[in-house]
């Protein structure tokens, strides 16, 4: 059964930095894109960065240039490195991945973890 448990959220000060990791485990063959997603209350759900397997980025306007995604695919692991972070930034943060497994693909959703910017 494959799983994906993001860990990293937490309390930060409007200008502080954080970064979340999601690791991806069970009877995975390949892991093709990975990306960040992040709900904010009263919003939908909203695409903040993604990552290929070859390692070309996206990300929302909203966070270019103080967020990075990254991802070691020996490890099956993203992250998201977050810097100058604003009190709109709070969310919770969802990991995702498409991937195949047994051989099928499908996509994957972590439980999410809550990030919340507030002096």
């Amino acid at each position: 059964q494959v799983r994906l448990v993001e860990s990293g959220g937490g309390l930060v000060q409007p200008g502080g930095s954080l970064r979340l990791s999601c690791a991806a485990s069970g009877s995975i063959f390949k892991v093709s894109v990975m990306r960040w997603y992040r709900q904010a209350p009263g919003k939908e759900r909203e695409l903040v960065a993604g990552i290929t397997n070859g390692g070309s980025t996206n990300y929302a306007d909203s966070v270019k240039g103080r967020f990075t995604i990254s991802r070691d695919n020996t490890e099956n692991t993203v992250y998201l490195q977050m810097n100058s972070l604003k009190p709109e930034d709070t969310a919770v943060y969802y990991c995702y991945a498409n991937l195949i497994d047994h051989g099928s693909t499908g996509n994957y959703w972590g439980q999410g973890t809550q990030i919340t910017v507030s002096s």
